[in-house]
């Protein structure tokens, strides 16, 4: 089936992630194999509209695979939503003989992959945000490094809080969800994590800390989710040392979180991903993501995608499910308790392990 594609092409769009050169190093090399061209579309959908296009032959994907961020660069294009941007966009596709498209990035990035579908372009997208907030997948590429540098960053800042006998509070990334300071608080062994999925109670990490206090303990490390607001953290900090009397520090993490080498298993995700991607195009499927559940590698529509992670955040407008069966729904709402039921487990065993 592969003869039939002349070029594929591949972006990274929105947020750039550790892992995505793995990705674009998978796709490349499982192109040549099948004796198809690659093409490297650069900046995402701007270059795309753009045609910044070049070909990527085996060593410009060399000695990538441990390199952070993206070779292929990345960008957000509101053009691209515009039916003028699209028109462009696939323009460049026939103009360059480019028969189908590997999408690396988000939510975003899959909206985009459905458009070009639609006009015939088919594509695949892979699931690559440091967030972790694609539903449909139990693991997006980056998450793994993401935690990894909140938790090298974090132990560094607990010397000194144990030194100073005082508490830091620490913003980390995460965009709405939680998943990065919920996994590297439990990691770290923070006395708290604050995110937007669960209610959290000042007053009682207030007690918490006043209590623990008398027990002779000196650091306290309070994780909150970027999700929670930009004031939040701040706020958070000074209204801990308020109502405890422990000097109170606050460090914002910000945008380092998305940087640093890849980890071993972004690697691996994004090799595997980027390899299952190439052939779900050659076998002459297309509008799909492809997702990690339960340890093995799927492939998803990216419309029951979509329709999944809006149901999971709750932003489904009317008759949004209209278009899915009965079962389908079924298995959005099972897909979306278990992702909750897990998160629940894991701020419970923060709760009561986290001093």
């Amino acid at each position: 089936m592969f003869r039939t594609f002349r070029k594929i092409g591949i972006l990274t769009s929105g947020g750039d992630a550790p892992g995505m050169n793995a990705a674009v190093r998978a796709v490349t090399r499982a192109a040549l194999s099948c004796g198809v061209e690659v093409m490297g579309i650069y900046r995402g959908y701007s270059g795309l509209i753009d045609g910044d296009v070049k070909p990527l032959g085996l060593r410009d994907v060399s000695n990538i695979l441990n390199r952070g961020g993206t070779i292929l660069y990345s960008d957000r294009c509101p053009a691209f939503k515009t039916e003028e941007g699209m028109k462009k966009a696939v323009d460049t596709c026939r103009r360059l003989d480019i028969d189908g498209i590997v999408a690396i990035g988000g939510d975003g990035t899959f909206r985009g992959a459905t458009d070009l579908t639609l006009r015939g372009v088919p594509c695949v997208g892979l699931p690559g945000t440091i967030d972790n907030d694609i539903t449909s997948t139990d693991e997006t590429i980056g998450f793994d490094t993401a935690l990894n540098t909140v938790l090298d960053m974090v132990d560094r800042l607990r010397d000194t809080c144990e030194s100073h006998a005082r508490c830091n509070v620490v913003e980390v990334m995460g965009h709405h969800a939680g998943d990065i300071a919920l996994q590297s608080a439990l990691a770290v062994g923070a006395t708290a994590a604050v995110i937007p999925e669960i209610p959290f109670s000042q007053d009682e990490l207030y007690e918490k800390i006043r209590r623990n206090r008398k027990l002779g303990k000196r650091n306290f490390i309070v994780i909150v989710s970027e999700g929670m607001g930009p004031d939040y953290a701040p706020q958070l900090t000074q209204q801990i040392q308020q109502n405890t009397g422990v000097e109170s520090k606050f460090a914002r993490l910000a945008h380092v979180v998305r940087g640093g080498q890849p980890t071993l298993r972004d690697r691996v995700l994004a090799t595997m991903m980027g390899e299952a991607a190439v052939d779900a195009l050659f076998d002459g499927k297309s509008n799909l993501v492809v997702c990690l559940r339960h340890s093995g590698i799927v492939l998803t529509d990216i419309s029951y995608a979509l329709a999944l992670d809006r149901m999971y955040k709750g932003l489904l407008s009317p008759g949004e499910l209209d278009a899915f069966s009965p079962e389908h729904i079924a298995e959005m709402k099972k897909t979306c308790d278990e992702r909750r039921a897990a998160m629940q487990k894991m701020y419970d065993a923060l709760n009561r392990l986290g001093l």
